[in-house]
């Protein structure tokens, strides 16, 4: 795959392109700029929401995307990844998250909400999940941190569809303007979907049309009950990429998988409006998101993981390792590659061109390190998505999509450097920008003084 870039325009033509609607066949977005699902441990332990969570929806509102995609939200406490996340699970969360729906769209911003499930990619499940097995699609350990699971028998299946299809229901009735299935990067519905993961030998196992079966009844549980009218989409790995760290390990799903499972999703005309592209089994992995791996940021933070999992001291001792660490490092920065910006690009390409000769009203958005304008109106303009969505360059300026108005990008010393020291100190730490060198002064000390301010924004205004 090459680096996507067209530099043969003008930037007023790239802006005209970025900053133009996004019609999908039941939504319209005022341009093509997408809030990637950052969380942060910013609400109640037991899942209800905070103000800090409005706080920080709103500050990318005002920055200008078009849509925010909401935090990871679980749709059952045995479904959540870290504590502190407001949930859907329940009646009584609709009037936090209407009173979000508010305040992003007084700023002429759409809200998605991402219906997520972690299964056995549970990193710190709180108390309510401590001796209890993670459910999943297989009784296979999660190979990276060794979180102990147990595969879900039909009934449990059947009751986690329900669960997401409620969780919908929900959100259409907190006046949210749709609903996205996290269906990537290792959680429970991948956990189904990929060749590598499922090892089911039932009607949810085996081939590929199988191993889609969960993931078509919860699209055809959400629309029995919130009707055809409400925006549905599906976030899906192109590429599995399910033995990039470790080698031994099955490949997972090909793009031709993908192709067929996005087919099915259709489901003639009444499934879902756009998918939403990415890659990599594992949350963190080298492609998601793809960047640089700090291991001293990694050593510091990790040890909130190691009553997790039955592999996290022994990964703990590799990452503290004067020898393990840089050489994960190096394996990291190996599988990842060169590209960055764009790095899956050419896989949206692949499924768009397939799935819109099929249903021409499908969209597509794709993620992957998207900053400047000329990437970004490059890979719109060529036909590989109709949008994008931003995580980590919206952290380090959240006003980007102002930026992008009138410059191709952040000056160079203000761009998103990749580092991924906001994913490491999200263990622990409000999620923000925390690569020093980005911010204003002439020493250590007062650059990162700014930093920390920066970070500690969110809270501001406090509740009290």
């Amino acid at each position: 795959m090459t680096q996507v870039s067209d530099r043969s325009f003008l930037h007023e033509d790239n802006a005209a392109l970025i900053f133009s609607p996004l019609k999908f066949r039941r939504l319209e977005v005022k341009n093509r700029l997408f809030r990637s699902n950052l969380s942060g441990m910013f609400d109640e332990y037991n899942g209800y929401g905070g103000h800090t969570r409005i706080n920080w929806e709103e500050k990318f509102a005002k920055g200008g995307v078009g849509c925010i995609i909401s935090s990871y939200t679980p749709v059952s406490v045995r479904g959540r990844i870290l504590i502190r996340y407001a949930m859907i699970d329940h009646d009584d969360k609709i009037p936090f998250w209407r009173a979000v729906g508010k305040r992003v769209h007084e700023h002429d911003c759409k809200f998605i909400m991402q219906l997520s499930h972690s299964g056995r990619q549970q990193d710190m499940g709180g108390v309510e999940n401590l001796f209890k097995k993670a459910l999943s699609s297989t009784s296979q350990k999660d190979f990276f941190h060794g979180i102990l699971a147990q595969a879900m028998t039909v009934a449990e299946i059947r009751e986690t569809v329900e669960l997401f299809a409620q969780g919908a229901r929900r959100a259409r009735e907190a006046g949210l303007d749709g609903v996205e299935l996290h269906g990537a990067n290792g959680y429970l519905i991948t956990q189904f979907l990929s060749s590598g993961i499922n090892d089911r030998t039932d009607d949810y196992g085996g081939p590929v049309e199988n191993r889609a079966r969960f993931v078509l009844e919860i699209v055809r549980a959400i629309r029995r009950e919130v009707g055809p009218d409400f925006h549905l989409q599906m976030k899906i790995n192109g590429v599995d990429h399910n033995d990039w760290l470790y080698p031994w390990k099955k490949k997972g799903n090909t793009l031709e998988d993908t192709l067929t499972i996005c087919k099915m999703l259709l489901d003639d005309g009444k499934g879902v409006d756009a998918f939403h592209i990415s890659s990599g089994s594992t949350f963190p992995h080298p492609r998601n998101p793809p960047g640089d791996i700090s291991v001293q940021d990694l050593v510091r933070w990790y040890c909130g993981m190691l009553p997790s999992g039955v592999r996290t001291r022994f990964n703990y001792a590799i990452f503290n390792s004067p020898v393990g660490g840089p050489l994960f490092r190096w394996l990291w920065r190996l599988r990842r590659g060169k590209v960055i910006e764009g790095i899956n690009a050419g896989y949206s390409r692949y499924l768009r061109d397939e799935i819109t000769k099929i249903d021409p009203g499908i969209k597509f958005i794709c993620t992957g390190g998207f900053q400047h304008a000329a990437n970004i109106a490059g890979v719109i303009r060529d036909g590989l998505c109709d949008g994008v969505s931003i995580g980590r360059p919206l952290i380090a300026n959240e006003n980007l999509p102002q930026i992008l108005r009138t410059a191709n990008g952040p000056v160079k010393q203000k761009e998103c450097t990749y580092c991924n020291k906001c994913l490491l100190n999200d263990l622990a730490n409000p999620l923000g920008c925390y690569e020093v060198s980005r911010y204003d002064g002439d020493t250590f000390d007062e650059k990162r003084d700014n930093m920390i301010e920066s970070v500690m924004s969110v809270f501001q205004p406090p509740l009290f």
